[in-house]
Parts: C-alpha cells; sequence; structure tokens
C-alpha cells in the first residue's frame, strides 16, 4: 500500500441491483452456511471435553458464509468473442450459463428452449475480474476516520484480527466494482503492521452482511507486510528498522510453532485439559498447517528474497507477494518458489521502496514465468482492472515480448483464482466452473470499453442498459448518475 490507511478518493456512481431483489436474496440466504472443513469432535463426548468455543481446532469455522446465489435464468451468450482463460480465444462463439453454473462454450451451443438468448456480435466475453487486494468495505468510501476499519495499529503483530469483522457491506465502492466487472475480491487488511490478520474473499453481490458475501469454501489469507509502513508506524515503539521487522517475524512464529504443537497434540489425543487458546497464535498455527494462505505486501527485490527464507525457516509458503514492486528482479525466484505476483501497471516512485518500480514489471515477470497477476489496492483502480493489464500488457509489446492478448486475460481471472486457491471454481469459463461472466461492449483493453453486463453464479446483476436494477447501498440511495 502506499500509505497506511491505503484509501483515496473513489469515482464513478452508484450501481444497484434493486431492492427487492436484495430482500428476496437475504430470505435465501436465511438458512444455508458453509463451512471450509470439517473439525474435531470436541465436545462429542460424555466427559467433560469442552465445546468448540474453548477449543483451537484446524479450519475452526465460528463465521460462517451463508451466501446464495442470486435467482439465475439459463443465459446463452452467441456470436461473441470469448476469451475463456483456459485455451485459445473462441471467435463467433456462445457461451451458456444454467444452474449458476457454466455449461457450455464453444463455436455452436445449442440454446435450451427456456434460454434467454443475447446476440454477443461485436462483443467479448471474458471471466469476472477478480480482485486479490482490495480494501473495499475495512476503508468504505465517505473516506472519513468513521470508516477507516482497515488497520488496528496497536501492535506489530495482530494475527488475532479478522477484516470480514470491518467490511461494511453498504460501502457504495462494492457497486462501482462489478460495473467495471470485478466478481470476487480479497478483502485485506492494511499494510501498517508486520502481521495484519485475516483476509476474506467476497462475491461481490448486495448484501446485508458480509457473511451473505462471504465466498464458500475459500480459504483464509493471512496479511503480512514488510519494509516502510511498519518501520514508519512503529518507529517510535519498535520495531524501527528491517532488522528489527524480521526479527518480529521470527518470534511470532518461534510462537505459533509452540502453540500449534501442544494444540495438534491435545487434539490428537484429548487428555487433559485443553491449552489456553490465543486467538492470534490460531491464526498462524492454521498457516503453519497450511489452512491460511500467506498474502505478503513487498516492495523490494531483497526483502522479498529474505521472506522466502523466513518462510523456509518456519515451513509456510507464500502464496503470492502483494505490490511486488521489483518482481522484474527476482522473477526466477518467484518462479521456482511457486508464489504468485500481485503488482500494479505503473505505480511508482511515490517513496524510496517505490523507487525501482517500472512500466514493464508485469510483462517482465510474466515473460520470466513467474504467475502474475494486477490487484487495485485502490477504490478507483478496481473499477478499471481491464485497464490496467492493458497499459502493462502495451508495455509488454513495446519491450519486444511477445504476449498473447489471451495471456493478458489471464493476469486479471485465472491467475488471480490461484492466488486465492479457488482456481477450479472460478477464473476461466470451463465448464462446471461458477458462471462468474462478463460481456464487454468491445476490446476489454479498450479504453472506450465498459462491461455491458456481469453474471454472478449465473445471476445477471449488473445490466448497463436498465439503470432502475442498479445496485445502490442504503448510503446512496437517491443517487440517479449513471457509473
Amino acid at each position: 500500500m502506499r500509505a497506511i490507511r491505503d484509501i483515496g478518493g473513489w469515482r464513478g456512481t452508484a450501481t444497484t441491483i434493486g431492492l427487492a431483489g436484495l430482500l428476496v436474496a437475504s430470505a435465501a440466504c436465511a438458512g444455508s452456511h458453509t463451512t471450509t472443513a470439517a473439525t474435531p469432535d470436541a465436545g462429542s463426548s460424555a466427559d467433560s471435553t469442552p465445546g468448540l468455543g474453548a477449543t483451537s481446532v484446524p479450519n475452526a469455522n465460528p463465521f460462517p458464509s451463508t451466501y446464495v446465489p442470486f435467482p439465475s435464468h439459463p443465459t446463452l451468450i452467441k456470436n461473441a468473442t470469448i476469451y475463456t482463460a483456459a485455451g485459445p480465444v473462441i471467435r463467433n462463439g456462445s457461451i451458456l450459463l444454467r444452474d449458476g453454473k457454466i455449461l457450455a462454450v464453444g463455436t455452436s451451443v445449442d440454446a435450451p428452449t427456456d434460454a434467454t438468448v443475447i446476440d454477443g456480435t461485436g462483443k467479448v466475453v471474458t471471466p469476472g475480474i477478480i480482485d486479490v487486494h482490495s480494501h473495499m468495505g475495512v476503508y468504505s468510501a465517505p473516506g472519513v476516520a468513521a470508516l477507516a476499519d482497515g488497520n488496528e495499529a496497536t501492535n506489530p503483530v495482530t494475527p488475532n484480527v479478522w477484516a470480514e469483522h470491518s467490511v461494511w457491506p453498504q460501502d457504495p465502492q462494492f457497486a462501482r466494482a462489478i460495473a467495471g466487472g470485478v466478481t470476487t475480491v480479497q478483502i485485506l487488511p492494511g499494510s501498517a503492521n508486520l502481521i495484519g490478520g485475516r483476509s476474506v474473499v467476497l462475491k461481490v453481490v448486495p448484501a446485508r452482511t458480509v457473511q451473505a458475501m462471504k465466498f464458500p469454501g475459500a480459504k483464509y489469507g493471512l496479511k503480512m507486510a514488510c519494509g516502510e509502513n511498519p518501520k514508519r508506524v512503529y518507529a517510535g515503539r519498535g520495531p524501527s528498522t528491517r532488522m528489527g521487522n524480521v526479527a518480529g517475524y521470527r518470534s511470532a512464529w518461534i510462537d505459533a510453532e509452540e502453540y500449534r504443537r501442544k494444540w495438534d497434540d491435545w487434539n490428537a489425543h484429548h487428555k487433559g485439559d485443553p491449552p489456553k487458546r490465543d486467538l492470534g497464535l490460531e491464526t498462524l498455527a492454521e498457516v503453519l498447517r497450511g489452512n491460511i494462505l500467506v498474502h505478503n505486501h513487498c516492495y523490494r527485490a531483497d526483502e522479498m528474497a529474505q521472506m522466502i527464507d523466513i518462510a523456509k525457516e518456519f515451513g509456510y509458503h507464500i502464496r503470492a507477494f502483494h505490490h511486488t514492486v521489483e518482481g522484474y528482479k527476482i522473477a526466477d525466484l518467484l518462479r521456482q518458489n511457486n508464489i504468485g505476483a500481485a503488482e500494479w501497471a505503473d505505480w511508482g516512485g511515490f517513496k524510496m521502496e517505490a523507487l525501482d518500480g517500472i512500466k514493464g514489471n508485469m510483462a517482465l515477470t510474466d515473460a520470466a514465468g513467474a504467475k502474475v497477476m494486477i490487484h487495485s489496492d485502490d477504490p478507483s483502480g478496481v473499477q478499471r482492472l481491464n485497464q490496467e493489464v492493458a497499459k502493462a500488457w502495451y508495455t509488454g509489446l513495446a519491450l519486444g515480448l511477445n504476449i498473447p492478448e489471451e495471456r493478458a486475460v489471464e493476469w486479471m481471472t485465472i491467475n488471480p483464482a490461484w492466488a486465492l486457491d479457488l482456481d477450479n471454481k472460478i477464473g476461466s469459463l470451463v465448464p462446471g466452473k461458477d458462471a462468474d461472466v462478463v460481456l464487454w461492449s468491445g476490446d476489454p483493453f479498450s479504453v472506450y470499453t465498459k462491461a455491458d453486463k456481469v453474471w454472478i453464479d449465473g445471476a445477471l446483476l449488473f445490466d448497463r442498459g436498465t439503470p432502475s436494477n442498479w445496485w445502490r447501498s442504503d448510503f446512496d440511495l437517491g443517487n440517479t448518475e449513471n457509473p
């Protein structure tokens, strides 16, 4: 993040789904939830074994998703150019959405008699855009102190906090994101701390509660940050140096490993009283067990290499570096260690650790074989991630890198899906996956193109041609501007 808060002005206008539709979905949400995994049967024996509320167990899920897809109708889009993010471009192709899933994709797809048929002549279909680094909801609009809930900047190590407990579902930024073709987001704590807490993955849908937006079965992430931000925030109380930062990470992981061993032993044998719970160490123990994915804010190449060494010391894996401004310098290390690179198209120079940012970063990192992806970290940027990819792609072409357009599409779809460990569900237009689909008015990498229609799980949740049905949160009801 560029600053502690990482919240700027937002642009665009209210996009709404009708209030009636929201009430229908809310009623449907009330009877269902999804847990990430079965937990040990703590509390099931006849003795005094504590219930789940008193134990630390792998994948405990006290705040389960209650998300239920909005009602959908069979839909066939035909005569469109289709970027599947899973193979060659399909010219003059068709895609069929049914029961919330992608049913068929190809040059010839028959429409069921009950399907809505959309002529996509001159238009382009892509998977929904996925943003792995957003602060919508935790730094809500308007950007006032009362809505600044993204950084628990009271201690350099706060794995005990969860971003979802700060997310405001009425944040008008969510509606603007879906109007830009974004269907899934990871909401992260800020970067004030060495370890900032858990992230949450959301479907970009109208809801009264964050649980009704939570992507069912998605893993939590752990936000870590290195470099200037924690140095600046804790300059007067420590750590105030990069060597202090590293010592802080290592101390936290030493405590987490001891905690994990104690609880793994007790969960295996249930002998005696369980160890005392610690909310922060529970999160870190889940990382060590492989159940929570590490997303690490880091700019400089040397610091990313050090973070890789720390991960190896304690046996966890960094899923993706975020910002990765000097990713082009260590793209081989990222490839070798299977670490994703979430990057901006052209941000750089705004602080010392960003001075070596170059516009060719994404293209060069991709050319070296690392898995790159666009991210926003910005309430305006999240509305235009297709244009951000276009800038990075065109820079690569100017550098002489032969990057096909369909590969650039992967930077905003299947690659970020992989970073969230959701590439088996979203990110590409493959039969059986969630029908998260965008119909663009033209080439998605043109500044003149807009998202015409956006489906999430097969439900049409944004239709640029029907303003009366745009999603407006309670906050911006009455705003009549067009997005």
